[in-house]
C-alpha cells in the first residue's frame, strides 16, 4: 500500500506543473506526434496552441484549468476504475462513469494545455477500459421507463456521455498508436455511436432533447473518426431526409424568438449539445452556416435563456428543479460559444457572475474579454418569447420593473412541452425583493438522490406536480387540464391577445380553450405603478366563459409566513381534512374555511423582510381556503408549501380578480417594523357590456384603475360605469390614476371622463 501511495504521489508531482521550457519542449513533441496520426478537429492544433501560450494570463482561463487539473490528479491518484455498469441515476456505478467522462475530457484538455504525455496517457488508459468493456454490455439491468442505455439506465446519460468523451479523445487521438487508436475507435466510439442512432431509432429520430444529446454525440463522432456517413444521420437523421435529426430539431423545438418547446429548465439542459455540435460544424463544415440557420436561432435561445431567469435562477416550468440557475455548467459552455459568435459584451457580465468559463478557444476569448474590461450589464427586460416552431404555439410573458432584483410577474402562455410539461395554462409566478413570492412547485425529483426513487421522477410528480391545482390557475370540477392527458394537450396553446409594456403599465393577456370540453378561461395580467404606492402591484383578472354550472378552483401557491387571514374562516386546528380524492386534491390539506361570500377579501404573509398583501373577489360568493401541500405522502416526497384558494360553485360563467402588494420592510436584527399595513385600502370589480374595470383605492385617497376589453382592437371604443365614475378608452386596455412618470400624465390615448 505504501508502494502504491509513493507511486501515486510521484505522478501527482509530475502532472502538476508544466515550466515554460518544458512546455516548449512538449509543444515540439506534440507536433512530431502529430504527423504519425490525425490531426483534431474539434479544436485545431494552432488554436491548442494559443490556448497553451497565453492562457495563463487570463485569471478566469487559469482558473479554470486549476479546476479541472485538481479533478483529474485525483482520478490519475486513484487509477483507471470502470466497473460494470449496475445503478440507477445517483447510485456509485453511475456517478464514476460520469466521472470518468469528466476526466477523459479534462485530461484531453489537460494534454494540449500543457503537453505532458502522463494526462494522454491516462485518457487513453481509460478509455482502452471502455473498449474492452463495452462490447460485451447489454442494456443496463436498472433501466426503467426510458430506453435503456448501456454504461447509464437511460440512453440519454449514454449520449452525455459519449458528447464530453468524444472531445478528449480528438485532444489525444493522434498521440495513441495505430492499434490502439484502431481499437478505441472501432469497439468503443463506432460501436457507440451505432447504438445511440441505428439501433435505437425510437430515440435518435425523435425531437426531443434525449435526441439532441444523442445526435450531437454521434455527429462530434463522425468528424473525429472522419465518417461521413456517421455525420450526415446527425444532421439529417437516419433516412437522411431531413425529418429528423440535428436541424429537424432546431426547426421544431425552437421558436422563432429562442424559447424551447419543454420549458427553461429543459433548455438549459439541451442548451449544450445544440451550441457545441453547431460550433463542430462550423469548425468542419463552415459552409453550412449553422448558426444563422432558422435565423441565427440558436444564439437567440442563449438570450432567451438567460431572460428566462430571476435573482440567478431560471423559471420553474414545467418538470423544472428550483436549483438550476444560471451558473449551471450547459450555460457556461454556451456563453462562451455565444459571445465567440456574437461579441455581445453584455455576455460578459454573465460569465463574470458564474466565475468560469470553458477550456475551449472561445472560453478564452472570453477570458480576454473580462481581463480587458470589456462587460457590459446585462439588462434583464420585460418581453414576450413566443412559443412553437413558427411562433404560434403561445408564449412565456415576462413583465419586469425595478431591475434585475426588483419584480417580475410571469405569465406562462406556452404549449404543453410534451411529456415534460405541465397541465398550468395561463398559470403565473411573481418574484420580487430576490425571492420567489407566488411559486410554482416545478418538479417532484430529488435529482440523483438515490435514496428517493432512484434519483428519478417521484410518483407525486405525476400526482400532485404536474396537476392543475399544484399551479395558480383554474382548475374545473376538481379535473386537472385535458383530464391530465399531455398528449392531447399538445394539439391545445393559449392564444395571446396583448403584450405591452409603457409608463405606469405593463400587460399580458391571454385565451385559453380546449383545457375543458365548454369552457373558455381569459386571463389578464399586470403591473401597475403609482406615486403612491411604494412597489408596483400585480393585478390579475380571470374570466371563464361556460356552457354549464360548474365547480371553479383558482389556487394561489405563495412563499412566506402568514401574519394576517383577513377574513373569518374555521380553524382545523385538531386535526386536517383533506380536500379531495383524486387529481393532486388527495395531496392538500385543508388548515382554513370561509363561508361563501361576495366581499373582497385580503391575506397578508412576510417573506425576506418584505409584507404582501393579496386582495381577492370573485363576480359570485366564493368560499377561501388555507391548505398546504403534504397529505396522503407516506414517504415525505413533498415538500409543505401553503396556498390560498377560492371556490366558487354553481355558475357557468365567472370572474375573479386579485391585487397583490409589496409594502413595508421588517427588520430582525434592527428590530424595526415599517409600513405593514396594506396602501391599498379596497379593491372593486366593475363588468361592462363588452369589457371589465378593477378600481382600487388607495390609503391616500387616490384611485388607480385598469380597464381591460374583451377584444384586443385597437381602435375600437369601450365605456364602463363604475363607483359613480365612467371610465371611456380606445383600445385594448387602459389605466387611469396618476402616472408613474415625471409627467403624472395618463396615457395619451386614455380618456377619463366624469
Amino acid at each position: 500500500m505504501r508502494g502504491a501511495a509513493l507511486l501515486a504521489a510521484a505522478l501527482l508531482a509530475a502532472v502538476v506543473v508544466v515550466a515554460p521550457a518544458r512546455a516548449a519542449q512538449a509543444d515540439t513533441a506534440a507536433s512530431a506526434v502529430a504527423s504519425d496520426g490525425p490531426a483534431p478537429v474539434l479544436v485545431s492544433a494552432p488554436e491548442w496552441r494559443r490556448m497553451r501560450e497565453q492562457g495563463e494570463g487570463y485569471p478566469l482561463f487559469a482558473g479554470e484549468q486549476a479546476r479541472v487539473a485538481r479533478s483529474v490528479h485525483a482520478a490519475m491518484a486513484e487509477g483507471v476504475v470502470v466497473p460494470q455498469p449496475k445503478d440507477p441515476g445517483g447510485g456509485y456505478t453511475h456517478e464514476q462513469h460520469k466521472r470518468n467522462y469528466l476526466v477523459i475530457q479534462g485530461a484531453g484538455i489537460l494534454y494540449r494545455l500543457t503537453g505532458d504525455r502522463a494526462y494522454a496517457d491516462f485518457a487513453r488508459d481509460l478509455l482502452l477500459a471502455y473498449a474492452r468493456l463495452y462490447p460485451a454490455l447489454g442494456p443496463h439491468p436498472a433501466g426503467r421507463g426510458q430506453i435503456p442505455g448501456r454504461l447509464f439506465w437511460q440512453t440519454l446519460n449514454d449520449s452525455v456521455w459519449l458528447v464530453h468523451a468524444v472531445q478528449g479523445y480528438d485532444a489525444i487521438r493522434e498521440t495513441l498508436d495505430p492499434q490502439d487508436r484502431r481499437t478505441i475507435d472501432e469497439q468503443l466510439f463506432r460501436r457507440m455511436a451505432h447504438f445511440l442512432s441505428d439501433e435505437t431509432p425510437e430515440n435518435f429520430n425523435r425531437i426531443h432533447n434525449h435526441a439532441t444529446w444523442a445526435v450531437a454525440g454521434v455527429g462530434m463522432t463522425g468528424y473525429v473518426l472522419r465518417d461521413r456517413e456517421m455525420v450526415e444521420k446527425a444532421l439529417l437523421g437516419l433516412s437522411r431526409d431531413g425529418e429528423a435529426g440535428f436541424l429537424a430539431q432546431i426547426d421544431e423545438l425552437f421558436s422563432p424568438d429562442g424559447y424551447y418547446e419543454e420549458g427553461p429548465y429543459y433548455q438549459r439542459y439541451a442548451l449544450a449539445p445544440f451550441v457545441i455540435f453547431a460550433n463542430a460544424i462550423a469548425r468542419n463544415e463552415p459552409r453550412r452556416q449553422i448558426f444563422a440557420h432558422k435565423d441565427g436561432v440558436l444564439l437567440k435561445a442563449v438570450d432567451a435563456l438567460i431572460q428566462s431567469s430571476y435573482a440567478g435562477y431560471f423559471f420553474p416550468i414545467n418538470d423544472a428543479m428550483l436549483d438550476k440557475g444560471l451558473d449551471t455548467e450547459e450555460l457556461v459552455a454556451a456563453i462562451a460559444i455565444a459571445y465567440a459568435r456574437s461579441g455581445d459584451d453584455r455576455l460578459l457580465s454573465i460569465a463574470q457572475r458564474q466565475g468560469r468559463t470553458v477550456l475551449t478557444p472561445e472560453g478564452l476569448g472570453v477570458a480576454e474579454a473580462l481581463a480587458a474590461g470589456r462587460a457590459e450589464p446585462y439588462r434583464f427586460g420585460s418581453l414576450m418569447l413566443r412559443d412553437g416552431a413558427d411562433g404560434n404555439g403561445g408564449g412565456l410573458a415576462i413583465l419586469r420593473e425595478g431591475g434585475e432584483d426588483g419584480q417580475a410577474l410571469v405569465m406562462k402562455n406556452t404549449s404543453q412541452g410534451m411529456g415534460h410539461g405541465h397541465f398550468d395554462r395561463l398559470n403565473w409566478l411573481f418574484y420580487d425583493n430576490g425571492q420567489r413570492v407566488v411559486t410554482d412547485y416545478g418538479a417532484a425529483r430529488f435529482l440523483n438522490v438515490e435514496a428517493k426513487s432512484g434519483g428519478t421522477y417521484l410518483p407525486e410528480n405525476s400526482s400532485w406536480a404536474k396537476q392543475t391545482i399544484a399551479h395558480n390557475t383554474l382548475v374545473v370540477d376538481e379535473r386537472s387540464h385535458f383530464d391530465g392527458d399531455w398528449k392531447r394537450g399538445e394539439a391545445h396553446a393559449p392564444t395571446p391577445l396583448l403584450f405591452d409594456v409603457a409608463d405606469g403599465v405593463q400587460i399580458a393577456s391571454a385565451r385559453m380553450t380546449g383545457a375543458y370540453d365548454g369552457v373558455g378561461i381569459t386571463r389578464t395580467l399586470a403591473l401597475l405603478a403609482h406615486p403612491d404606492l411604494r412597489f408596483p402591484v400585480a393585478v390579475d383578472l380571470l374570466r371563464v366563459d361556460g356552457t354549464a354550472p360548474a365547480r371553479y378552483d383558482l389556487p394561489l401557491h405563495f412563499n412566506g409566513h402568514v401574519m394576517t387571514v383577513g377574513f373569518e374562516a374555521n380553524r382545523n386546528v385538531e386535526g386536517r381534512p383533506v380536500l379531495g380524492e383524486a387529481n393532486g386534491y388527495q395531496h392538500l390539506w385543508v388548515d382554513a374555511d370561509s363561508e361563501a361570500s361576495d366581499r373582497t377579501r385580503a391575506l397578508t404573509w412576510l417573506l425576506d423582510g418584505r409584507f404582501y398583501t393579496f386582495r381577492f373577489g370573485a363576480s359570485a360568493p366564493t368560499r377561501a381556503l388555507l391548505v398546504e401541500s403534504g397529505a396522503n405522502d407516506p414517504e415525505f416526497n413533498l415538500r409543505r408549501e401553503p396556498a390560498l384558494l377560492q371556490r366558487m360553485d354553481g355558475r357557468a360563467d365567472a370572474a375573479f380578480f386579485s391585487v397583490l402588494e409589496p409594502h413595508g420592510a421588517y427588520d430582525g436584527t434592527a428590530e424595526t417594523v415599517r409600513g405593514a399595513d396594506s396602501r391599498v385600502r379596497d379593491v372593486v370589480h366593475v363588468r361592462g357590456e363588452d369589457a371589465d374595470v378593477i378600481v382600487l383605492t388607495l390609503a391616500s385617497g387616490a384611485t388607480l384603475a385598469l380597464a381591460v376589453a374583451d377584444d384586443a382592437d385597437a381602435g375600437r371604443a369601450h365605456r364602463v360605469a363604475a363607483n359613480g365614475r365612467t371610465y371611456a378608452w380606445t383600445g385594448a386596455y387602459a389605466r387611469f390614476g396618476a402616472q408613474a412618470g415625471a409627467d403624472g400624465s395618463n396615457r395619451p390615448r386614455t380618456e377619463d371622463m366624469p
